[in-house]
């Protein structure tokens, strides 16, 4: 399998995270984005969105993080990660839809300001990036796991940016139980950082 990759990417993160996580044997492809190498006619062959991550799969493509981490698990049987009954399975989703609204909206735009000089309002995005982070909070209360009682693609989809919000001047010191969650994250076998950058709250570290 190849990965195509950007360090800063938090979506290319959690896909090559979830593949160690796994112990899927794959070669990382950095795509050199800060040159525009994701929009050449070769990447968009490989995805017309011009985004990373992509995963090559022989002559199977997909892209997306998310979808990428269900076609993993899917193909290698890890229910344990991705459930097959209707219940667990929709507790998963929840979370990756909030991964892919909220986060992405709120966590993750934070970030973009102080790494990739986005356009955003600060005080907006920040606002509610600890809205959603407090209601991650409350959610982890007497609960190792966001979704069910095990590790699943829901706290990978979550890790990358929530670990990184410093970075976009969002403080987790108020958020113990998402900081105890990280730890939790962080000492999985075959976890792999997100890159940091001496971005935001980072800059002084």
């Amino acid at each position: 399998m190849k990965l195509h990759y950007f360090p800063l990417s938090g979506h290319a993160h959690r896909a090559h995270l979830f593949l160690s996580l796994l112990g899927v044997d794959h070669d990382v492809v950095m795509v050199d984005l800060a040159n525009g190498a994701h929009k050449s006619p070769e990447f968009l062959k490989l995805n017309p969105f011009g985004q990373v991550p992509v995963l090559e799969d022989g002559d199977v493509v997909i892209s997306d993080s998310i979808a990428i981490m269900t076609y993993i698990a899917k193909k290698l049987g890890a229910t344990n990660w991705l459930p097959e009954d209707a219940k667990g399975a929709a507790k998963v989703q929840k979370w990756l839809s909030v991964a892919a609204g909220q986060i992405a909206f709120d966590v993750c735009a934070a970030r973009r300001i102080t790494v990739f000089n986005a356009p955003f309002n600060a005080d907006e995005v920040i606002t509610r990036a600890h809205a959603i982070l407090a209601l991650i909070d409350d959610e982890l209360t007497g609960n190792d796991w966001i979704a069910l009682d095990h590790p699943t693609i829901a706290d990978v989809a979550l890790y990358s940016y929530i670990a990184n919000a410093p970075e976009g001047n969002v403080d987790l010191a108020a958020y113990a139980n998402v900081r105890a969650w990280l730890n939790r994250v962080e000492a999985l076998p075959g976890f792999v950082p997100f890159e940091q950058t001496a971005a935001g709250l980072r800059a002084a570290v």
